[in-house]
């Protein structure tokens, strides 16, 4: 099918989905949607992979998030035999999250620790085998830009990827869009204004749509269940917003999430 809209960034594995993933996968069908699913932990990873193999508009990015699994060890050999899939695009969703740790001062710096370790594991993953990542930050933007930085000049062209979920200011987009990095939108930018500076600022380049489904969906969903259909709406207001034409702004949308995951959109 030709994809007329992408999400880069959901969970559509996830078992929220399990009583009507085929209706959610209809609808996306309808409406010409395609989308990344992505994985938080090595089960998930696989059965974003398993997702991906069986639709031809879903792509997979397997990783282990910095928190959603912090049981599991990180298995490099089991991840790069995930990677070696056709349809695997991305490694992530992984960085450094540092919202709300709890614990004395000497247990939240050994949970950092561990945290910017596992990352380090799966930028060097990404690296080897060429794949862009897909990063998440919360609470942590200038940490991750400290240990990216280095390995930008190390590998070059083959660190890349994109910054999920973005919500810092202008100065921070641009030094990620400096390393080559894109950075991504969901429906927070429906009903909440304190996105539209950085929208309105950096390169258009520099833009990708997702939903992170099932969570904060968009204005006219906000309150039920997010779906990657809905990225019809982020990708209308993120036009809005720039004082853009839709469509074209819709098709530059398409080629930025070519360039930088390498999806076959037409």
């Amino acid at each position: 099918m030709a994809i007329k809209y992408i999400d880069i960034h959901s969970h559509l594995q996830i078992s929220e989905y399990d009583s009507d993933r085929e209706v959610v996968l209809m609808r996306m069908r309808e409406a010409g949607v395609g989308t990344i699913v992505v994985g938080v932990d090595y089960e998930s990873s696989r059965q974003a992979v398993e997702l991906a193999e069986k639709n031809e508009n879903i792509y997979a990015c397997i990783g282990l998030h910095p928190k959603d699994n912090t049981t599991e060890v990180f298995d490099t050999e089991a991840y790069r035999k995930l990677v070696q899939n056709p349809k695997v695009v991305a490694v992530g969703e992984c960085g450094l999250d540092f919202f709300r740790l709890e614990g004395d001062s000497g247990k939240v710096e050994e949970i950092k620790a561990q945290q910017k370790k596992l990352f380090i594991q799966q930028i060097n993953l990404a690296i080897e085998m060429d794949n862009p990542l897909m990063l998440h930050c919360r609470d942590a933007y200038r940490e991750v830009l400290d240990i990216l930085i280095p390995y930008k000049k190390q590998a070059g062209e083959k660190l890349r990827g994109n910054v999920h979920f973005f919500a810092g200011d202008v100065a921070t987009a641009r030094e990620f869009i400096q390393l080559g990095f894109t950075v991504s939108f969901t429906g927070v930018i429906t009903f909440a204004r304190n996105y539209d500076e950085v929208i309105r600022s950096i390169p258009l380049e520099s833009i990708l749509s997702e939903t992170d489904a099932p969570f904060v969906a968009p204005v006219p969903y906000r309150g039920k269940r997010n779906e990657p259909a809905y990225v019809t709406e982020v990708v209308k207001k993120l036009a809005e917003i720039r004082g853009e034409d839709v469509e074209k702004f819709r098709i530059q949308l398409l080629e930025n999430a070519r360039r930088v995951f390498g999806v076959a959109l037409l």
